[in-house]
């Protein structure tokens, strides 16, 4: 995914090379699709591509530096930046639970060579919350004894989780939510023949995180925005509508599904309320909040996604003019 806003972890970085202060190691935390893994890939292509910072004036995370090296990088052959991430298992596409010791064994081996082109070696780990104990005590040694002109990139989604030695080692970089404009023009440019309204509904289901904005948009965020709201205004009588939600988001195969119906659900509701009069609004909340507690009893439990599913269904059919009639 390419980097979508994050200026200021970016001038950070790109501040502290210009300073000749670059620190050994980055963790780069925050939730999993905000783009992370994408600022590491940048960071080290300015890294190979320059200089050894602390000569002049700071430059951008995008600037492009040695055309030659930059070639290099794109093919992905550059020798002096190493990934660690999951590997797939076997000869199967299933990726393996964990960054093995191998792993990172093979890493440090590496770390005895000499540098063979340019004035770094980049290490990224996608995510360091892969690793297994051993790796990561491992990697916790070589932090603390890092070779000269290295330096890391530690991707982590829960950094809480992580070793306090390995926290204590690193500087963090949080990467916050993307601006909604940011978001929505990058969306734009990405998809240029997606109406706007799917746009935007896609960016408030979002958070504000673009992995998982690129991945509603691309479940057709719109289509399934359109079903759900059926449910709210006809109230769906005869079930037929909820039923067919069930079934669509039911099952292990379309957990995705489901997930894109609680991630539209909210700006949904909020839409109904802002268009209802002000004494009409609790009970909007008031399915909302009995959404939230199906979701969250769901995931205790079984996580049956079709039940989930005409669960919400009928929180949306209770807002529905005839329902509220009733009431």
């Amino acid at each position: 995914m390419a980097l979508i806003g994050h200026q200021t972890p970016a001038d950070a970085f790109i501040e502290a090379w210009a300073a000749g202060r670059l620190h050994h190691a980055w963790l780069l935390a925050g939730p999993q699709g905000m783009g992370k893994a994408a600022f590491a890939a940048q960071a080290a292509r300015f890294l190979v591509t320059h200089g050894k910072g602390g000569e002049g004036p700071p430059l951008s995370i995008d600037d492009t530096g040695d055309p030659a090296a930059d070639r290099l990088v794109t093919a992905g052959n550059h020798p002096e930046i190493l990934l660690l991430t999951r590997q797939p298992k076997d000869k199967s596409k299933d990726l393996a639970r964990n960054i093995t010791i191998d792993q990172v064994r093979g890493m440090i081996r590496r770390l005895h060579f000499s540098l063979s082109l340019g004035h770094w070696r980049v290490i990224i780990v996608d995510a360091i919350d892969d690793l297994e104990t051993d790796a990561a005590n491992a990697l916790l040694k070589t932090l603390e004894e890092p070779p000269a002109q290295t330096v890391f990139f530690l991707v982590s989604h829960s950094p809480g989780r992580l070793l306090p030695t390995i926290r204590s080692r690193c500087r963090t970089l949080r990467f916050q939510p993307v601006e909604h404009d940011v978001m929505t023009a990058w969306l734009l440019e990405l998809r240029p023949m997606t109406e706007m309204g799917e746009v935007r509904a896609t960016v408030a289901a979002s958070g504000g995180v673009p992995g998982k904005a690129l991945a509603l948009i691309d479940s057709d965020v719109g289509a399934m925005e359109k079903k759900l709201l059926a449910i709210a205004t006809s109230g769906d009588p005869g079930n037929r509508l909820r039923e067919a939600l069930a079934r669509e988001v039911g099952g292990t195969a379309n957990r995705a599904k489901l997930e894109l119906v609680i991630d539209i659900v909210p700006g949904l509701l909020a839409r109904l309320a802002r268009e209802r009069p002000v004494a009409d609004i609790a009970p909007v909340l008031a399915q909302w909040d009995r959404i939230q507690r199906t979701v969250r009893d769901a995931i205790r439990g079984s996580y049956d996604g079709a039940m989930v599913g005409f669960e919400i269904g009928n929180c949306l059919a209770e807002l529905a003019p005839r329902a509220a009639a009733a009431r």
